[in-house]
């Protein structure tokens, strides 16, 4: 194998290494929770560095299938979560 190709190889491996570990290094807290919208009840599960925005992305999570359009959107994210459970990684 050319030298310059396996510089290019150690180069790319190296760098996906590096996005691998970053994603994975801020994935700290994961948090299950349900939201209730309109009568309805949706759960998610989501992770990131601190419980306060796990539990952020969960709530958007759930009412993605709980609200229709950009107002019930707002109205949604704003709904506490239900029963959350966070557990650090």
């Amino acid at each position: 194998m050319k030298r310059s190709t396996v510089i290019t190889l150690l180069l790319g491996a190296g760098f996906v290494g590096l996005l691998l570990y970053s994603t994975l290094e801020a994935q700290q807290v994961e948090c299950h929770a349900c939201v209730i919208f309109n009568g309805t009840e949706n759960c998610a599960t989501a992770s990131a560095r601190d419980e306060t925005e796990a539990l952020r992305s969960v709530v958007n999570t759930a009412c993605g299938t709980l609200s229709q359009g950009m107002d019930e959107s707002i109205r949604c994210a704003g709904m506490p979560p239900q029963r959350p459970q966070c557990r650090t990684r």
